[in-house]
């Protein structure tokens, strides 16, 4: 879907795909879609009192929620080039907005941690970095839940709509296609058609306004059914953050994003 990008005036609610590891920021060829997308983006979420990010990097037996008031960076992979592990993002933390948030999954039966000792992890740092890189904006991080429940996901971020009110940008931070092995390995006809139908139906998903909420809910819940979906996900944490989003909106996404990160086809979604 493409269109001009507007500014609603409320908080915005953002899946994006993140990218491999510190890549995005260090000039990969194969990352350069997804920078000018992450760039392109920016404006129309304007400027957000605080950003929350649910992580696809962070898995605790509960919501737990980083409450520090000045939060260190986690370089949470292995392998790459030494700058990779120098990079900065001294955005400040958001203890008041951490205890707003726990109170209101707890407000909605859902028991939630705060830790003022966990960082940021790079499902944070390395997109905010290239959206935002003043690192002026409060930042917090919610992290899934292990059970990987989806319907559980989708409720957590129900809880959680009522922060779209105080100008809070909400980001899943995943990626619509995790499968490792798929990325390092030669493309085929059939792997190549197994990722593009999933994207078609994800697409469709987040965005057919002819389907009901109830509906859209439960093809999240069942996300498994799709077509070729374990191809896509062989685990589900990096779709999981789409599903907090959209319990956060409530709706179908205003607009969706494809293009191309390391020859795979993925999406990022825009409430």
């Amino acid at each position: 879907m493409n269109g001009k990008l507007t500014n609603t005036g409320k908080g915005s609610v953002l899946y994006l795909s993140h990218g491999g590891g510190p890549l995005p920021l260090l000039g990969d060829k194969a990352h350069e879609e997804l920078v000018a997308l992450l760039k392109k983006i920016t404006p129309a979420l304007g400027h957000p009192s605080a950003i929350l990010v649910i992580s696809a990097h962070w898995e605790e037996d509960r919501p737990t929620i980083t409450s520090g008031a000045s939060p260190s960076l986690i370089y949470d992979y292995y392998g790459f080039p030494d700058e990779s592990y120098s990079v900065e993002y001294p955005a400040p933390g958001a203890p008041r907005l951490a205890q707003k948030t726990a109170d209101l999954l707890q407000s909605h039966g859902i028991d939630a941690s705060l830790t003022d000792q966990r960082g940021f992890d790079h499902g944070l740092f390395v997109p905010l970095k290239i959206m935002y890189p003043e690192a002026n904006i409060p930042c917090l991080q919610l992290s899934l839940v292990k059970s990987l429940r989806p319907d559980e996901h989708i409720r957590i971020g129900q809880a959680l709509a009522a922060l779209l009110a105080q100008q809070v940008l909400v980001i899943g931070s995943g990626f619509s296609f995790h499968n490792l092995k798929a990325f390092f390995a030669p493309s085929t006809t059939e792997t190549q058609a197994m990722n593009d139908v999933f994207e078609q139906w994800l697409i469709d998903t987040c965005t057919n306004r002819r389907i009901t909420e109830s509906e859209r809910e439960q093809r999240l819940i069942n996300w498994q059914s799709a077509p070729a979906a374990r191809y896509c996900h062989p685990r589900e944490e990096h779709l999981l953050p789409l599903h907090v989003c959209y319990g956060v909106a409530g709706a179908p996404a205003r607009q969706a994003f494809s293009f191309e990160v390391m020859t795979k086809k993925a999406s990022a979604y825009l409430w």
